[in-house]
């Protein structure tokens, strides 16, 4: 801990913090250094954060993942320690100060965005690139319902590059969460005919955010059902590519989300068979991006599913439900 006087010289803010890998309770509130904003950023003063799968995986270095991911998650995270103390990655709040060169933004707006591997949202302030992931917040909506926006909203993005169409068939496997959400809202804001798959107590919700037909996975395997779809986006990680191929339409895509088994899939289906495996990796992430879901938000074409709130000193018991794996859309975190 710092000495008593080191708080007078340099202000400090409340932030939720790890300084080793381990389960949630790892996390704690604790004091830190306020964040001063450079040249071209912004500080925000937080209101609310999201809490997703990347946050727990990066906590936990990728153990459930096995050794090998684990070894990787480490060498970008830090070895034998975290190197960012602070996680979360999407946010809602206001601009609080410029840093020079700054005149997209001005003090007192409302913002959201993303810090991207950054990190460090989870604090009552954070400094953002003005060029980078953030925007003005939609008036429409609250700090919590704006925070969550660029989680499953920007990784979704990935199904630009299968380039839908008007009228094409897309599949979403895993359509009540986070990405599944974002991913059946933007293949609808595409044109695309829309089939979500999902848990039984979230079929109406799929119908509410626009899905076309909806299957219950837990009494029907869409892939032995006889229907064929020019992409199918996997939005959890839980299928793969030999389990969807015979339910895709030659020239069809796979969109994986996890699984770096997919990641050679799609350097061999670029030149061999009729049908694609498409990942991004690394995923990457742009303004415009941001500028998009906030256009069709305003448009009313768009919204962050929200399942939970909890307050900052209740973090972890918001980390454990998100591992549960049962969250519906988004967890949020109140910044006070």
């Amino acid at each position: 801990m710092a000495p008593p006087f080191f708080w007078l010289v340099f202000p400090a803010v409340k932030a939720i913090v790890y300084d080793r890998y381990g389960p949630p309770e790892v996390l704690r509130v604790a004091d830190v250094p306020k964040p001063e904003p450079k040249a071209g950023e912004v500080l925000v003063k937080v209101r609310a954060a999201a809490v997703t799968r990347a946050d727990a995986a990066t906590r936990n270095a990728n153990r459930t993942s096995g050794r090998a991911i684990s070894m990787i998650s480490r060498l970008v995270s830090g070895v034998r320690g975290p190197r960012q103390p602070i996680l979360g990655t999407d946010f809602a709040g206001e601009v609080a100060a410029l840093g020079e060169a700054v005149t997209e933004f001005k003090v007192g707006d409302a913002v959201f965005g993303s810090t991207g591997f950054r990190f460090g949202s989870w604090a009552e302030c954070v400094t953002v690139p003005a060029s980078g992931r953030i925007a003005l917040k939609p008036e429409s909506l609250s700090f919590e319902q704006a925070a969550p926006i660029t989680d499953g909203g920007l990784y979704a993005q990935c199904l630009t590059l299968a380039h839908i169409q008007p009228n094409q068939r897309v599949l979403v496997y895993g359509a009540s969460g986070a990405i599944g959400t974002a991913g059946l809202q933007l293949a609808r804001s595409f044109g695309a005919e829309v089939t979500a798959v999902c848990g039984t107590k979230n079929l109406e919700l799929m119908k509410s955010l626009g899905a076309d037909h909806v299957i219950d996975y837990q009494h029907e395997d869409f892939t032995r059902n006889g229907q064929t779809y020019d992409v199918i986006f996997d939005a959890v990680g839980k299928h793969s590519f030999s389990r969807c191929k015979s339910s895709l339409k030659p020239g069809g895509a796979y969109v994986a989300t996890d699984g770096f088994a997919n990641l050679g899939l799609t350097l061999w289906t670029r030149s061999f068979g009729d049908r694609k495996v498409i990942f991004d990796v690394p995923p990457r992430f742009t303004k415009d991006q941001v500028l998009l879901l906030k256009r069709l938000i305003d448009e009313g074409r768009y919204v962050a599913v929200i399942d939970r709130v909890y307050p900052m000193d209740d973090v972890i018991n918001a980390v454990r439900y998100v591992e549960t794996e049962q969250k519906v859309g988004n967890v949020v975190l109140t910044i006070p």
